[in-house]
């Protein structure tokens, strides 16, 4: 007997700019605080160049006026410090009713870090924590920051995993407030790899961790201004990527 729970899996067809994407999200929070036995759903994209602070985050991390950022600044409703966004990184914003996953925010955030944990283990790289901090590190780089949010126990933002992305934005901050650990991307220990290729891995194992079966919005689900992607990027692996990192 299936016992997971239906969620809806939004997947857009193009790089979002941040302002969207977090709209989408107090959107959806909003309908499940709304009717608490709704669906959950899962956001899965990427987002235009950008960075992000959290509620309480320094711009002693910033290593660029505020007042005149290179990219969009964004300060947001989530814990954590500041981080960078770019096309090739994979974000995954679970919007969940976290009363039927544990009421635990800590929890969630170790269950969040399992995820992409178990999903380099599918590409035989051993993920890491770092003890006292948030995320996932692979050889002492990090590959996946996460910063959660939640209201009356319905979360929101989530984890954001470097896969092919351009390094180069990170250099104008300090990420997450760490100065002694670089950043890292799963292209640099398997060349090639995508977004495309990665996500299917990724959904799968949010599935697994938490007890969903992820399925399309049905009519009357839909969010403003999101069109069909061309391509789900769920689409199976087109090639293994076992073996050791270079």
């Amino acid at each position: 007997m299936d016992t997971r729970r239906s969620a809806i899996l939004y997947e857009p067809p193009g790089p979002v700019p941040f302002a969207r994407a977090w709209a989408w999200q107090r959107q959806l929070q909003e309908r499940l605080l709304a009717d608490p036995k709704a669906p959950e759903a899962v956001l899965l994209l990427e987002h235009e160049p950008c960075y992000t602070l959290g509620r309480g985050a320094s711009t002693a991390h910033l290593r660029f006026d505020p007042a005149d950022p290179p990219l969009p600044l964004h300060r947001i409703d989530r814990g954590g410090e500041v981080t960078h966004h770019a096309p090739g990184q994979l974000v995954l914003y679970p919007v969940l009713n976290l009363q039927r996953h544990g009421a635990d925010l800590h929890r969630y955030l170790r269950d969040l870090e399992q995820v992409v944990i178990d999903l380099l283990a599918e590409l035989d790289l051993p993920g890491e924590r770092c003890a006292g901090r948030t995320g996932v590190w692979l050889e002492g780089r990090k590959l996946a920051a996460i910063g959660v949010g939640a209201r009356r126990w319905i979360s929101q933002h989530g984890l954001a995993l470097n896969v092919d992305c351009c390094l180069d934005g990170f250099a104008a901050i300090v990420p997450c407030g760490i100065a002694d650990r670089p950043v890292g991307r799963l292209a640099d220990w398997r060349p090639g790899l995508t977004c495309r290729d990665v996500a299917p891995g990724l959904l799968g194992q949010l599935e697994r961790r938490f007890a969903l079966r992820l399925r399309p919005p049905r009519q009357g689900e839909e969010l403003e201004g999101m069109g069909q992607p061309a391509v789900s990027l769920r689409e199976p692996m087109a090639q293994s990527h076992a073996g050791n990192g270079s």
